[in-house]
């Protein structure tokens, strides 16, 4: 095999392996998802429908409207984000977590997390809420606008006291809020 030979097998191997290698990174990093934007504009949901016969939707003490039982204003981590957080208690006695008026970045397997860690501002606060107690939410359904996401029934509320937008995919905080009783 002549020397030409070797070195187009060799540039074309380097080749490929570059582009696989591109191909991985950008699949993991998501760079295009800085660039847009998902909005969703939810209504405060309704409380459900009672589901057996004679059961009533009022629970004992519970108000006949959704109820804000707690609040938080969202600060900035890895990326600028602004906008509240409200914990609401429903007729039925659910709960949800309401993102309002949300502005952040977009970016890879973002989720909304109730978690026990303290909101720390400015690097400090970036990667604390996966150290203690936590519990998604779900997938962020948008990085902009108002967004509701019920808290499972089996959750104790008193055990939380943040909301984080957490990017699993690089273990980092995009923004919290501490949540104080109203």
């Amino acid at each position: 095999m002549t020397r030409t030979g070797r070195r187009g097998r060799l540039w074309g191997g380097a080749s490929i392996a570059a582009a696989v290698v591109l191909a991985v990174a950008l699949y993991w990093l998501q760079p295009w998802k800085l660039w847009q934007d998902e909005t969703v504009r939810e209504e405060l949901p309704a409380a459900a429908a009672p589901s057996a016969p004679g059961a009533s939707a009022d629970v004992p003490g519970a108000p006949a409207t959704p109820v804000t039982v707690a609040r938080g204003t969202l600060i900035s981590h890895e990326h600028s984000t602004t906008g509240t957080v409200e914990l609401i208690r429903l007729p039925d006695g659910s709960h949800t977590l309401r993102l309002a008026d949300l502005d952040t970045s977009n970016g890879p397997d973002l989720r909304v997390w109730l978690t026990d860690a303290p909101v720390k501002e400015g690097v400090a606060g970036w990667r604390v809420f996966d150290d203690g107690k936590h519990t998604s939410l779900g997938k962020l359904k948008g990085n902009k606008g108002d967004q509701n996401y019920p808290v499972p029934a089996d959750v104790n509320l008193a055990d939380f006291s943040s909301v984080t937008i957490w990017c699993d995919r690089f273990d980092v905080s995009f923004g919290a809020a501490s949540l104080a009783a109203v």
